[in-house]
């Protein structure tokens, strides 16, 4: 499992935004996936999204990293910032898009499209 381990922090430390969901931004599975993801697009975040329904090792490793047990989890800049209802609470007080800034910086919303990587 290190192996997988490793796969998941590379994303975390490596991706902008890292939304760890069940399903993929073009094929949601799961209504909290949704919410975080619309919630992160209205902020114009970067979002790599990884899926955890393949393998059920994903999301197990996935809990140990964060100590978070829920799916989606939302990580920026390599840390974690919570589920679906954090999320969406930080994008309706408008601090998700200050925290995105923050950590990201002021051309965030510059840095590319939505896009999936896969790890397993």
């Amino acid at each position: 499992m290190s192996e997988l381990r490793d796969q998941i922090q590379n994303v975390i430390a490596t991706e902008d935004v890292a939304l760890f969901m069940k399903g993929t931004p073009q094929f949601v599975m799961c209504g909290n996936s949704m919410r975080a993801l619309e919630a992160l697009r209205g902020a114009g975040a970067p979002v790599t999204a990884v899926d955890v329904l393949p393998d059920p090792r994903i999301r197990q490793e996935l809990s140990a990293i964060s100590s978070w047990s829920t799916i989606p989890q939302v990580f920026v800049g390599g840390e974690l910032v919570g589920g679906a209802d954090i999320v969406e609470e930080l994008a309706q007080s408008g601090e998700l898009e200050r925290t995105l800034e923050d950590k990201l910086g002021p051309d965030y919303r510059a840095t590319g499209p939505e896009r999936v990587v896969a790890v397993a």
